[in-house]
């Protein structure tokens, strides 16, 4: 019993740790180690928002926008999300 009472203050540690798995994490092989789905997907947006801002230049269609950085942002995001959605499905 005495063991029981030390170990009881571990034991709401233990229970949040217990949804903690791999077992379905989004994850992939790149070169033997395993990088996080949402990286990839976030670096994909990141470099469609680069594209996207060299064809804007261009084009001539920088200069109209009033909300650059803003604009740029929403481009990368929906960019990763849509990556995501086609890529791991929903």
């Amino acid at each position: 019993m005495s063991r029981f009472r030390t170990l009881m203050p571990l034991l709401p540690g233990l229970l949040c740790l217990a949804g903690c798995t791999t077992h379905h994490a989004p994850s992939f092989a790149l070169m033997g180690a395993y990088f996080p789905s949402w990286m990839l997907c976030g670096s994909v947006g990141i470099l469609i928002a680069i594209g996207a801002r060299f064809l804007f230049i261009a084009l001539g269609l920088d200069a109209l926008l009033s909300l650059r950085l803003f604009t740029y942002v929403s481009l990368g995001v929906s960019a990763a999300l849509l990556v995501w959605l086609i890529w791991f499905g929903a």
